[in-house]
């Protein structure tokens, strides 16, 4: 199967909502536990000193830094078995303010296509009953036709009670003792309208709200030997914590990696990005073996959080000509390893400023045509292990292009650009051509042009924000001229091998 390429923007899926609703649903509506006495303890004594144990078992290593955390990732299984693992990231969110949690879960006993959200009324667990935000969850129903309320997507089949939202209330009620609540099921399989969708509904519902969290309930791989599932699971943690979200869809089409509801995590990463929240970090791993000691065949729990980098001050200095060539040097090591053997090469790179936070893009060109270019806007590491990496990505992952050839090496000029931190700005009026990049911003579509591209174009600023809109962001041309698409600038210092 050809992978799809679900974040390019143009993808556009026909999504039919011929749903049913099978409940009547009264303002007073409560929805009983049906997992309580199994799943998890039936009465309110046990379920707190269980929930408490879970708390004091992390200890400070489940802590996240102090950035704002938006986003968590929690399995959904038997307490016993991902409670001690779940407990990490709703301790590492405890302080923040929590108004409203949005339970993201994905469906285990029914395919359908769309989103189900109960709307209003209240959800009852041992600890109580939590209410239901039913003012965003109208926000949420009016800003896609894919959402509905299906009530019996939220109860199961007859003697299968579905747990991905359940699991999740009695965590939340502990962490958040006054909040409300908003429940969604995503529906499979999946597809790339029902991932940008779900999210950018997501974004335009919570708006300026800061006192939402999203809790996306997902395990891991299935019933593979230990070792077996260890492997699995890091490949999809890894892309996760890279946000690279074409990579965790490329992943799970081409069956290297297993998260359980792959897709609700890809739409709580796009959500995230769109919010702010480029960091990730996976606080705990673990298996079902950890609990059974068996490792003929296991189930994989994690808890992850997405995060705001703090503000850091960076490129303090600016960068020397031999810094530059040095990072050249590095780009070209990475780019001729990896075509030639598939491995990139390791640097233990000296230099402090080459080590400061920054964005970068690699450049390759081909006889002077453009043969790959990626890169990583605000860095999420190392200046050097960021061109190492990019350089690696524009040479085998840029999808316009094949992976660069062996043969074509001598061929190929490579460019570094570094960029400044970007900066919003209130019109287009404000970007310089030939000296700002811009990057464009509606909902969850994103797309960034370099400096260079309008130096090398000739392009007018008009045809310029255009392009951007529609090549790069997959949104019409001339979005750039509503208010509510959001326009940033940035600089960029550039690296040339043809200028050595």
């Amino acid at each position: 199967m050809t992978p799809v390429r679900i974040f390019s923007g143009v993808v556009a899926l026909a999504v039919s909502l011929a749903m049913t609703n099978p409940f009547a649903f009264a303002q007073e509506n409560i929805k009983e536990a049906k997992l309580a006495g199994s799943w998890y303890p039936g009465t309110r004594p046990e379920l707190d000193r269980m929930l408490d144990a879970f708390f004091a078992a992390v200890g400070d290593q489940g802590m996240a830094p102090d950035e704002d955390i938006g986003v968590i990732v929690s399995p959904h299984a038997g307490y016993p078995f991902s409670g001690p693992v779940a407990a990490y990231g709703f301790k590492a969110v405890r302080t923040k303010k929590i108004s409203t949690v949005i339970i993201l879960a994905p469906t285990h006993h029914f395919a359908f296509q769309g989103a189900a959200i109960w709307p209003q009324g209240a959800f009852a667990t041992p600890l109580g009953t939590v209410a239901v935000d039913k003012e965003l969850a109208d926000k949420v129903l009016a800003a896609d036709k894919l959402f509905s309320f299906r009530g019996d997507i939220f109860e199961g089949k007859p003697g299968q009670p579905e747990n991905s939202v359940e699991t999740q209330i009695p965590f939340i009620q502990k962490t958040f003792p006054q909040a409300k609540i908003l429940p969604i099921i995503m529906g499979y399989p999946p597809d790339p309208r029902m991932i940008e969708a779900t999210a950018a509904a997501l974004v335009k519902a919570v708006g300026d709200r800061d006192d939402v969290l999203v809790d996306v309930s997902v395990d891991q791989s299935h019933f593979h030997p230990l070792a077996q599932a260890n492997a699995i699971d890091r490949a999809g943690l890894d892309a996760i914590e890279k946000f690279d979200m074409q990579g965790l869809w490329d992943g799970h089409i081409a069956g290297r990696m297993e998260v359980d509801g792959f897709h609700v995590v890809a739409a709580a990463m796009m959500y995230a990005r769109a919010r702010g929240y480029s960091g990730a970090k996976v606080l705990r791993h673990a298996t079902s073996a950890d609990v059974t000691a068996d490792a003929s065949s296991v189930v994989g729990y994690a808890s992850i959080i997405f995060y705001k980098k703090p503000e850091k001050p960076r490129g303090t200095a600016p960068l020397t000509a031999a810094q530059g060539k040095r990072l050249l040097e590095i780009a070209r090591a990475c780019v001729d390893a990896f075509v030639k053997t598939g491995k990139t090469p390791a640097f233990d790179e000296k230099d402090a400023r080459l080590s400061e936070e920054e964005g970068a893009f690699v450049t390759l060109k081909k006889q002077g045509s453009l043969r790959g270019c990626i890169g990583n806007i605000i860095g999420q590491g190392p200046l050097f292990t960021t061109v190492r990496d990019m350089a690696v990505a524009a040479a085998s992952e840029d999808p316009r292009f094949a992976p660069v050839r062996p043969d074509e090496l001598k061929d190929i000029d490579i460019e570094v650009s570094v960029l400044s931190r970007p900066m919003a700005v209130k019109s287009a009026a404000e970007i310089v051509m030939g000296t700002h990049g811009v990057i464009v911003r509606r909902g969850s579509r994103g797309g960034v042009f370099l400096p260079q591209v309008a130096t090398e174009t000739g392009w007018s600023r008009e045809r310029f924000l255009s392009e951007l809109c529609s090549q790069k962001a997959g949104l019409p041309p001339d979005c750039w001229q509503d208010p509510a698409t959001k326009l940033e600038v940035f600089t960029a210092k550039i690296f040339s091998e043809k200028e050595k």
